[in-house]
């Protein structure tokens, strides 16, 4: 990672098995990750490798989403899964969020 990065935020993540994750760097001083955000951190792991590990940004807090100590070199085709699994539970508890509040002014709740 570049200087003065603390990561990369998951912007997109390819519905392929073997696509990209397409992501942007994050400055050291960025403030708390955004609702269904995942943010990477990666570094060489002690033998070979790398040391990944996944945060996801939830309501008031993040919390860690996982790890893969040494990871092989190849490591995004390893977390992709992951990340596109939980990408898109987030994006369907938005859409479900978002039609149970339009729902709830509708009935003047």
């Amino acid at each position: 990672m570049p200087d003065g990065v603390r990561g990369a935020l998951v912007r997109r993540v390819s519905t392929r098995h073997d696509g990209p994750l397409d992501v942007t760097w994050l400055a050291a001083r960025t403030p708390g990750l955004p609702l269904g955000r995942i943010r990477l951190h990666w570094e060489p792991a002690s033998l070979t490798g790398w040391d990944v590990t996944a945060h996801l940004g939830l309501a008031t807090n993040e919390v860690h989403l996982a790890s893969w100590p040494a990871a092989p070199e190849d490591w995004p085709r390893l977390v992709r899964p992951t990340l596109y699994e939980v990408t898109g539970l987030c994006a369907a508890l938005t859409f479900a969020t978002d039609a149970l509040d339009l729902s709830n002014r509708l009935a003047g709740v």
